[in-house]
């Protein structure tokens, strides 16, 4: 288990399989990494809760805070709490519900009780959570296991400390139903109950009670429930009366009611005879009327209006009930009740006759309580009798009651317009000057309206009535060219007004009256509209003149479009010349010229105004584009002229897609996108590159990429120009890569120079290419130097290809470099093969290897080469034994060549016997010495080349012979030597 710990704790956080995430969690609990387990239980989604849930009830940990984090994260708190509390670990449960997470109190409650925990136990930890245990859901767990008294003492502690959770107070309230305590009057003083829980715990226990709960909630469908299960209808009907709910009422006395009898015979007989509120009565009464009870209630009411005690009589909401409840139940009746009856209220009676469709009834009424105005609104939108309406104006003869009648001629279907005109004006009445000037001008009434509106303009100073008679002048005019309307027109806007002249132009305008709107643009100097009239009415010059004044940018574009559609480009360009000046108008203004084809056209206006004050850079890019669209020839010449006038970013997107490539490049190049100046050399060499452009822009660019997409565009492209590249690009290059790469394509001679170049940085990738030149090239002697001055490369694969190879100096080159690699075997063997005999010895003396050099004598004795063999053992001398050297030498009858190195060997030994034989005698007479110094013991070694001398062998070294030469058997057996 510590590998899979170990092996997963580094990913455990990534890991999005469960079976993994559990195979963590059951090492670290095998392991003891009890932090972790509590980690991941706490952390981690992905784990399979009910599976670890198992596994960590299963596993006995002292501590239980994982499992704890399992259930409460993944809703196990039940079980959770049944396990810890049958294996007594009740301290687990109070820490859970006291610091870990409170709200899951009823849970843990619920629990303790489905187990048969002590209620001292359950009591104790509720009174230690306190106010942090929710209430609502804890009453809910105890109540549906039937231990709500359980709760009293933290439930009191909670009303104590002023909760008002009706939760609380609701299981208070039961509790206290069920103990008998004084539970009536905390059903009426408590404000924080819910009633209609309250009233359903008790309709089974006290329907008293429950009616007390209900009647202070208000709950009238509870109450009507709760009444007429336990026959209580004296209450209801009481509680009927004083709500004076109409919803209430029409639920009890609904038809399907099978109680409705009794009801209605309680709130005749009791409910209402007690009452003293007029209020009351009357909210009875109108629940008897819409439901429908008439006879009932006609006879209660006029017993009491009519023959009833003197404050009834006189009761003005009685009589009006009275007259309401005829009108609804006997119309026939209603007639006589307003004669009989003064007190009640006409006009609300009036109006609710006319609800009820009693036209005559309302009139009367209005008639006597002299309301003509609303007399005559009867008539006239009730009965719809114009002419008695007219007749009764005659006769009342009043301001008001015309008006009335004015206004109704007006609304007529069809509207009676010049009628109400005449009857308005009788009125003297300019209040609906707005509902006539509508209806005038609907109707083509313009002539009247224009008497009427001279009137109402006396008595209402307001600019709409002179604009309104301004626009009803130019309708005149348009209706009648021969009148003088438009005289009239400009006799009043010259006269004192209030007229919004500037609208009732737009007005004209919009309605194609151009020489009205003319007139009034004109009189206000609003030289912008007055241009876009003069427009309309095809005179351009003076639209320029208009423009001119105006000096608006909306007004130059509107004269600029119309003179394009009349193809009148000069004085369009005029317009455009202000309109360019506004860079956020020009895109719009080049758009208009292209969409109808004028590119010329366009390009002359632009050119025009790159000398224009306020020429800004918008200009000469759009001319840019322009001309890179319709006349590319101009392109180059103008972006080298004013590129810096220019916005670049908008001049690429052209160039590319008319593929100007040249002017492209030029634009990257000023705006420092060096990369895609090069980019785009390369994709298009022909219109784009030039090689002092390219090697000036490719030292800039960004991307090292480049560096080499643009050296294999120069061997493909321009191989003559590379080496002039690669010296531009040295500095970011890296060479390995370059070497690599061009080796690819075959081309490294194009590269030499540069090769030769950058392997002073002595790169295995740059020496391996220029050794492949070389042995391309046969030149050994640059080879060998090269190897020499630079080692970062794989030796003993150059030596493996060199060995074979057709030239003696590349295979001595493989020989020295498996020496200077230590592979003295391999030397040896390829300078045994050429016959370089000093090489294979120098190789052999400096391998310092016993096997070694005793194989190459045995090698020159079996090839009689005695010269050599002589000359191996002087050097060779420090390694080889003196017996094997002998007993070759005997065997082969060549003593004389080992004689030298013979006498040699035995001074070496006399001397050190010698030496020995002193110490000891010195060990002996220094008996008390015990320290041994050992560098008195020096070796007396003589040269052998003192003895090689005296047998006519050289005494230098027998250094190695010129390139290409060794030792060879020159047929001599032993001559030279000394004969002893």
């Amino acid at each position: 288990f510590d590998g899979i710990f170990y092996y997963l704790s580094g990913v455990v956080d990534e890991l999005q399989d469960a079976d993994l995430v559990f195979k963590y969690i059951e090492s670290a609990v095998k392991i003891g990494q009890l932090p972790e387990v509590e980690r991941i239980t706490r952390e981690n989604d992905v784990y399979d809760s009910v599976k670890v849930k198992e596994f960590l009830k299963s596993s006995g940990l002292k501590n239980q805070t994982p499992l704890i984090n399992v259930c409460d994260k993944h809703g196990f708190v039940e079980e959770l709490v049944h396990y810890l509390y049958s294996n007594k670990l009740n301290q687990y449960i109070d820490s859970y519900i006291k610091t870990r997470n409170p709200l899951k109190t009823p849970n843990v409650i619920g629990a303790l009780l489905d187990v048969d925990a002590s209620e001292d136990y359950i009591t104790g930890l509720l009174m230690s959570v306190g106010n942090m245990c929710p209430i609502e859901p804890l009453v809910a767990e105890v109540e549906k296991r039937n231990r709500l008294k359980l709760l009293r003492p933290w439930l009191e502690a909670r009303v104590n400390e002023g909760t008002e959770e009706p939760a609380a107070h609701n299981a208070i309230a039961k509790i206290y139903i069920d103990t008998n305590n004084n539970p009536d009057q905390f059903l009426r003083e408590n404000q924080y109950y819910d009633s209609r829980v309250v009233g359903k715990y008790c309709e089974k226990r006290d329907p008293h009670l429950s009616f007390i709960a209900y009647e202070r909630g208000q709950c009238d469908e509870e109450i009507v429930h709760v009444t007429t299960a336990n026959s209580m209808f004296k209450q209801l009907a009481r509680y009927l009366v004083r709500r004076q709910n109409d919803n209430l009422w029409r639920l009890v006395l609904d038809e399907e009611n099978e109680h409705r009898r009794q009801i209605i015979d309680q709130v005749v007989q009791t409910a209402l005879p007690e009452c003293q509120d007029a209020d009351e009565v009357s909210s009875t009464v109108r629940a008897f009327m819409a439901a429908d009870l008439p006879n009932e209630l006609i006879e209660l009411l006029e017993q009491i209006v009519l023959h009833g005690n003197s404050n009834f009589k006189t009761n003005k909401s009685l009589q009006n009930l009275l007259i309401l409840t005829a009108i609804k139940a006997d119309p026939d009746r209603v007639k006589g009740y307003l004669e009989k009856l003064d007190q009640y209220d006409g006009p609300d009676i009036a109006q609710i006759a006319i609800e009820k469709g009693l036209y005559e009834e309302a009139f009367y009424i209005y008639n006597k309580f002299d309301l003509h105005e609303d007399a005559i609104g009867v008539l006239i939108r009730n009965i719809g009798d114009i002419d008695r309406a007219t007749d009764f104006a005659d006769n009342i003869a009043t301001p008001s009651v015309w008006s009335l009648l004015g206004n109704a001629q007006l609304n007529a279907t069809p509207p009676l317009i010049a009628e109400a005109i005449e009857s308005l004006m009788k009125a003297n009445d300019s209040n609906t000057y707005r509902q006539v000037i509508t209806a005038a001008e609907q109707g083509g009434y313009y002539t009247e309206l224009i008497r009427y509106l001279l009137m109402a303009r006396q008595q209402t100073q307001d600019s709409f009535i002179d604009t309104e008679l301004i626009y009803s002048y130019a309708k005149c005019s348009e209706q009648d060219e021969g009148s003088n309307s438009l005289a009239d027109l400009e006799d009043f806007i010259s006269s004192p007004n209030t007229a919004q002249i500037l609208a009732v132009g737009e007005r004209c305008f919009d309605e194609g009256m151009y020489e009205a709107s003319r007139i009034l643009f004109s009189h206000i100097n609003n030289y912008s509209r007055l241009a876009s009239a003069l427009i309309k009415l095809g005179r351009y010059r003076e639209a320029v003149a208009a423009a001119t004044k105006a000096n608006s940018i909306k007004t130059w574009k509107e004269v600029m479009v119309a003179c394009i559609e009349a193809k009148d480009f000069r004085y369009a360009q005029s317009c455009g010349l202000n309109i360019i000046i506004h860079a956020d108008e020009l895109d719009d203004l080049i758009f208009y010229y292209e969409s109808r084809g004028y590119f010329d056209e366009v390009i002359a206006l632009l050119e025009k105004g790159l000398g224009i004050e306020g020429a800004h850079k918008g200009i000469f890019t759009s001319l840019a584009i322009l001309y890179a669209k319709y006349k590319s020839e101009k392109m180059m010449d103008h972006i080298q002229r004013y590129y810096r006038r220019c916005f670049i970013q908008k001049l690429l997107g052209a160039c590319e897609q008319n593929e100007l490539w040249a002017e492209l490049c030029f634009l990257y190049r000023h705006s420092d996108e060096y990369d895609l100046a090069v980019r785009t050399m390369i994709d298009h060499p022909v219109e784009a590159w030039d090689h002092n452009t390219f090697t000036e822009t490719i030292r800039q660019v960004v991307n090292m990429e480049l560096h080499y997409r643009s050296i294999q565009f120069y061997l493909d492209e321009h191989p003559q120009h590379v080496i002039d590249l690669l010296q531009v690009l040295t500095p970011n290059l890296d060479h390995e890569r370059v070497a690599r790469e061009v080796e690819k394509t075959g081309d490294l001679p194009l590269i030499k120079e540069y090769l030769e170049v950058v392997q002073d940085n002595n790169l295995p990738a740059v020496n391996d290419a220029l050794h492949k030149l070389y042995i391309e090239e046969e030149d050994y002697e640059t080879l060998r130097n090269s190897i020499e001055q630079f080692r970062n490369f794989d030796q003993i694969v150059l030596a493996k290809k060199l060995e074979k190879h057709e030239l003696l100096e590349f295979r001595r080159i493989s020989a020295w470099m498996y020496r200077i690699n230590k592979k003295y075997a391999e030397s040896i063997s390829l300078s045994k093969q050429d016959k370089l005999y000093q090489d294979a010895m120098d190789t052999a003396a400096e391998s310092q290897d016993r096997d070694i050099s005793e194989d190459l004598l045995r090698f020159f004795v079996e090839n009689k080469l005695n010269a050599c063999f002589a000359a191996c053992l002087y050097n060779c001398y420090s390694f080889i034994r003196p017996d094997v050297a002998l007993e070759l030498a005997w065997r082969n009858n060549i003593q004389d060549m080992v004689m030298p190195f013979m006498i040699q060997v035995l001074r070496e030994y006399t001397n050190k016997v010698d030496k020995l034989g002193e110490k000891q005698e010195a060990a002996a007479a220094n008996a008390n010495h015990n320290a041994f110094q050992p560098d008195e013991m020096q070796s007396e070694y003589s040269d052998p080349s003192v003895y090689y001398s005296a047998a006519g062998y050289p005494s230098e070294h027998m250094g190695p012979p010129p390139m290409g030469g060794g030792y060879y058997d020159q047929g001599g057996q032993g001559s030279g030597f000394i004969n002893f």
